[in-house]
Formats: C-alpha cells, structure tokens, sequence
C-alpha cells in the first residue's frame, strides 16, 4: 500500500481497487472508472466516492464487498491532493 509520505496515485493507488466486473458493469451507464481523464473531474471523483461510502444510492460496488475505510480514506486523499497521475 501507498507510504503516507507519497501522494496518491491512481495508476498504482487507485485504478487496482476497481475490480474489472464493476469497471464494465458503470462504462455501461457512463462512468468510466479506469479513465484518469474521466476520474480526474472533481464532480465525477466525489460522485464515485459518495457511491462507494454509501451517502448516495445504489452503494457500490452493487452487491458488496464495500470499500473498507482504508479504500475511501486512499481515494479521498487523491482528490484532496489533486488527482495525480
């Protein structure tokens, strides 16, 4: 996992907490998880985040395991310190 004096990345932190089932199953309805460009959109980020911690509805990924606090607390940090590459 990512040293807390690094900041977060999202082709090494944050892109692998997608699984591969989830990343086909949001293209299909316009969220493209794997896109650095799409995630990168402030709005687009928190609106993932606010789905994966379960303040807006459907919680995903749809049907569990949910994100544990370490996961959301590393995808909060990238947005927080601005989305790197």
């Amino acid at each position: 996992m990512n040293e807390s004096a690094e900041n977060v990345s999202f082709s090494r932190d944050i892109l692998p907490l997608f699984r591969p089932t989830d990343i086909e199953h949001m293209r299909t309805f316009g969220v493209f998880l794997h896109k650095y460009e799409w995630m990168s959109q402030p709005s687009n980020a928190r609106n993932v985040y606010r789905h994966l911690n379960g303040e807006a509805q459907p919680q995903m990924p749809l049907g569990g395991p949910f994100w544990s606090e370490q996961q959301l607390d590393l995808l909060k940090r990238w947005v927080d310190e601005g989305f790197q590459p």
